[in-house]
């Protein structure tokens, strides 16, 4: 069975790297790289009936394991988004919790923005290219039980630590952070290497390097075994009949030439103003619960706010978030690091947010700072995502 395969990036302007190949055969019938997403429609032809899988970069998503009890209903699992909510600096309504293999009572989750996997799926609608699996590239690595796997796409370095866990980033900072973490383990870290990088210069491993002339071939290989696809429940992909969809295509381009011209522009500019009004009423309760994460349902938003202001205000004694963020101003000022999101304990007088700094030592910075200014500071996972390090920062006050 001949197949597509593309690997996606976590913006429009990101390379693309493509392959089609025989998986019976075997064989590589064509492979390519295209500038950038907005490319895509130049491999529909190619495509042809051909199905497509597509990998995504990993950087973008959280690969989790849950602890269930035993015999979990189907209750238990509807749960899990509120079993890693404190693991998540993101509001777990706009996340997508996809399910991964179970094994024992542990169950495998996959995180990832809602917003991030509708575009993706834009992205390949638009270019008209029919794809029913999106797979986290880290899945299509090949697993080394003994250690790590290491391979790149480009500048990308993607590597598997295990069966559900894995890095994906560019090169210049993944391999420093590989060695950091090689010098602190006790026995030498077994790794795998499937890129074009040598190794052998990180310290305290063993590398086994094995040929590869062409990375998405690798990739193709094993993501062809890999049952977890993020498309599922509301996101599953349901095939349309086509000779159904061509003749409601034809109705419905008879029956708008019957409309006249003039019903048509003021049926067009009733549209663009519900949307509009629509789109406005969308960003400000985007803005309000980006802000206010636990303001829950209401009716009068200007209400809302000044009493979520006011519970902000109060605080817990002399901790309110408003105190604390106004005490944080000079931390925030030097490392040039800016909050993504926010949310505030006040039973607990802790901030916990989710910040951007242009490097990893940006956010060193500001823990030193804001340590500094008399906080207790606990600092989360780092990840990079383009020209940024996001990392998890929970802020507490000493008084």
């Amino acid at each position: 069975m001949e197949q597509l395969l593309v690997r996606l990036g976590s913006s429009i302007n990101e390379p693309v790297s493509w392959l089609v190949w025989s998986s019976t055969e075997k064989e590589v019938i064509a492979s390519g790289e295209l500038a950038e997403a907005s490319e895509l429609s130049s491999l529909a032809e190619r495509a042809g009936e051909r199905p497509v899988i597509a990998l995504v970069a990993s950087c973008n998503i959280a690969l989790k394991w849950v602890n269930l009890p035993p015999r979990a209903s189907r209750k238990v699992l509807s749960a899990i988004p509120f079993m890693l909510e404190e693991e998540l600096a993101q509001d777990i309504g706009k996340q997508f919790f996809a399910l991964g293999p179970k094994v024992n009572d542990k169950q495998a989750v996959a995180v990832v923005s809602r917003a991030l996997l509708e575009t993706w799926q834009v992205w390949l609608a638009d270019a008209g290219l029919s794809c029913d699996t999106i797979i986290p590239d880290v899945l299509a690595v090949p697993h080394f039980s003994e250690g790590w796997s290491v391979l790149n796409v480009g500048h990308d370095i993607i590597i598997r630590q295990d069966e559900w866990c894995g890095l994906q980033g560019e090169v210049d900072w993944i391999l420093p952070a590989v060695a950091h973490y090689s010098q602190g383990q006790k026995a030498p870290l077994q790794i795998k290497n499937y890129s074009q990088y040598a190794l052998q210069d990180i310290p305290n491993t063993e590398i086994v390097n094995e040929a590869v002339e062409l990375p998405m071939l690798t990739l193709a290989t094993t993501a062809n075994s890999v049952s977890f696809n993020l498309l599922q429940g509301e996101y599953k992909v349901k095939r349309q009949n086509n000779s159904a969809w061509k003749q409601w295509r034809v109705a419905a381009i008879l029956a708008l030439l019957v409309l006249t011209a003039s019903v048509v522009e003021k049926g067009v500019r009733l549209m663009q103003l519900k949307q509009q009004n629509a789109q406005l009423a969308q960003q400000i309760d985007q803005t309000v619960k980006r802000g206010f994460p636990t303001i829950g349902v209401y009716r009068d938003v200007k209400r809302a706010v000044q009493s979520e202001m006011t519970k902000l205000e109060a605080g817990a004694g002399n901790s309110s978030m408003l105190a604390m963020l106004s005490q944080l101003g000079s931390a925030f000022t030097q490392s040039r690091v800016k909050p993504q999101t926010v949310r505030f304990d006040a039973s607990r007088a802790e901030i916990r947010m989710q910040a951007a700094g242009k490097n990893f030592e940006a956010l060193e910075q500001f823990k030193k700072h804001a340590e500094n200014a008399g906080f207790e500071v606990e600092s989360g996972a780092i990840n990079n995502r383009g020209d940024e390090f996001i990392g998890t920062i929970a802020i507490r006050s000493e008084s």
